[in-house]
């Protein structure tokens, strides 16, 4: 649509102007989408549900498409590594040239970082955290196998325009807090259910690095939200241009608004086994951790290791703790080692991995046993997320999981 009516959000901004409809919450649109993403545990079943069930002979745009192996790489087993084989045979077969392979990276990081994805745009992948593409204005999400392959074989999917809750962010963080503690804030006030099929829209703190945005961005999926979003403004989004019919507009109509003071807020850790048991890190002090992982879509950015390494420069890790860092893409591997981050985080005692996902998901690269305990800057602890089911995995910021590791205990850096 060149012109859409006043009073929607920037969901229904962008769902209407590609189905070319006004569109409002709750109704059902056609829409073209701009990119598909699919990475390296999903995609064989989206080459099977296009062959086998929608008898495509080819993606209907191959433009269009980015294919990642990201979630077990480099491969931790045959099967594995046979699936990829797959992967990357259908990948040259039907000329796609958007293709990240081992070390690159996390799907969404690069995603962001190449540029694929833009304000105003549509974007979907085989992947729950896509929601971390509304950083820049683009309307992402998550969807399966089946209608990863509708998209591909089409150009285009359906949508049911979400209903949106509005975040309003208000004054400045504090030393040692970080945009991990306002989400897993979010998590203990709303639930895992509290934005279930809505967007979430985030309104203020115009200062907030792009890294920081991906981070609440992505972690919108965790209340169960179909998108998160940030209208593209301030200095770290400069590079970025909205279509003019693109804007926050004070007519919109919200399902429920939240107002977070970030000058009162303190770090927040999420227990085990959910990501909404949510408490201040400092009412945590007595638990021992054997793990500290940073790194993961949510929280591996330059920003996130740089964070880490100013806390623990000059320091060791406590003893009988492992450190594991892992860069989100080799992009921020590179950087980290030409600004000395990298050399600061391994003199304390880091061990470094390869750009991925790593031991998020719980099948390789750093994985917990039984009556162990991580704390992890991910976004999920359920049971047996990584790993054995009975060890347990706490949620927090990089700052914190900085914090930990030099005490060996649940540490506010507050504290220290």
């Amino acid at each position: 649509m060149s012109e859409l009516p006043a009073g929607l959000t920037l969901s229904e901004q962008i769902l209407s102007h590609a189905a070319g409809v006004a569109a409002r919450a709750g109704e059902l649109v056609i829409a073209p989408v701009d990119r598909c993403m699919s990475h390296d545990s999903l995609t064989p079943e989206v080459i099977e549900a296009l062959r086998n069930e929608l008898k495509a002979a080819h993606v209907f745009d191959p433009e269009r498409i980015a294919v990642f192996v990201d979630h077990v790489a480099p491969a931790a087993s045959v099967a594995t590594a046979n699936a990829q084989m797959k992967l990357r045979r259908w990948v040259a077969e039907e000329g796609i040239r958007h293709f990240y392979d081992v070390g690159v990276g996390v799907c969404h990081q690069v995603m962001i970082e190449e540029g694929l994805v833009a304000p105003g745009q549509i974007a979907i992948g085989t992947d729950s955290h896509s929601n971390a593409y509304g950083a820049v204005g683009c309307f992402g999400t998550g969807v399966g196998s089946r209608d990863m392959a509708l998209a591909m074989a089409t150009g285009q999917n359906w949508f049911r325009v979400p209903e949106t809750i509005r975040i309003n962010l208000h004054g400045r963080l504090g030393q040692g807090v970080s945009a991990k503690d306002i989400s897993l804030y979010l998590c203990g006030l709303l639930g895992m259910e509290g934005a279930n099929y809505q967007a979430v829209e985030f309104h203020g703190a115009p200062w907030m690095t792009l890294d920081s945005r991906e981070t609440l961005c992505s972690m919108t999926t965790e209340l169960g939200a179909k998108a998160g979003l940030f209208y593209p403004e301030g200095e770290a989004v400069a590079h970025l241009t909205p279509p003019n019919w693109l804007r926050p507009d004070p007519a919109a109509q919200f399902v429920r608004t939240v107002d977070v003071d970030l000058n009162a807020l303190p770090a927040q850790v999420a227990r085990p086994p959910e990501v909404n048991h949510v408490t201040p890190a400092a009412d945590l002090a007595d638990v021992r951790v054997d793990l500290v992982f940073i790194g993961t879509c949510t929280n591996g950015r330059l920003q996130d290791l740089r964070a880490a390494a100013d806390i623990l420069r000059g320091r060791r890790v406590a003893p009988g703790v492992r450190l594991l860092v892992i860069p989100a893409s080799h992009r921020i591997l590179q950087a980290a080692v030409e600004d000395g981050t990298l050399g600061t985080l391994l003199a304390a005692g880091a061990t470094v991995g390869t750009p991925g996902c790593g031991p998020c998901i719980g099948r390789h690269m750093g994985v917990i046993g039984a009556g162990e305990v991580c704390f992890s800057t991910a976004n999920r602890n359920f049971r047996g997320r990584m790993g054995d089911p009975e060890g347990l995995v706490y949620l927090g910021s990089p700052e914190t999981a900085a914090a930990t590791a030099l005490t060996g205990r649940i540490t506010d850096v507050a504290s220290l």
